[in-house]
């Protein structure tokens, strides 16, 4: 099952939303604010980020500049237990499922959450019906 991270009044979460709605792809939607975020949920998106803390921790987030955390000489659960208490440093959305992960609504990269034998449909069957096949 996908879980796209988000939070309520993101324009991005909301076009990502959208597209997995459109696109008939079930998913989970944990609101970062909402919800408390599992300290296993936060170390499966920290170990599938290609980058690390880059990838999804907003450097420029008020609480990092202010406070001058200094993110990359944290600690696994230094960080993990920093991101529960200040959700709001998380870039968003953040969408995993068993093998990837993507920040950031990206109109290409999206399509890889597509389930594999719909995609194969869409690039080599000219005739085959599938959901919003023109998008």
């Amino acid at each position: 099952m996908i879980k796209i991270y988000v939070s309520p009044n993101c324009s991005s979460c909301k076009k990502v939303k959208e597209w997995f709605h459109n696109q008939n792809i079930p998913f989970e939607e944990k609101n970062i604010f909402a919800s408390n975020l599992k300290e296993e949920e936060l170390k499966e998106i920290l170990t599938k980020s290609e980058n690390g803390t880059e990838d999804i921790i907003s450097k420029r987030s008020k609480i990092i500049k202010e406070n001058h955390v200094d993110v990359d000489s944290m600690t696994v659960s230094e960080m993990v237990s920093f991101i529960r208490k200040n959700p709001s440093i998380l870039k968003r959305p953040i969408m995993v499922d068993d093998h990837r992960i993507q920040v950031g609504y990206n109109k290409e990269e999206i399509t890889t959450f597509i389930p594999r034998t719909r995609r194969f449909q869409q690039i080599y069957c000219d005739t085959c019906e599938t959901p919003n096949k023109n998008n």
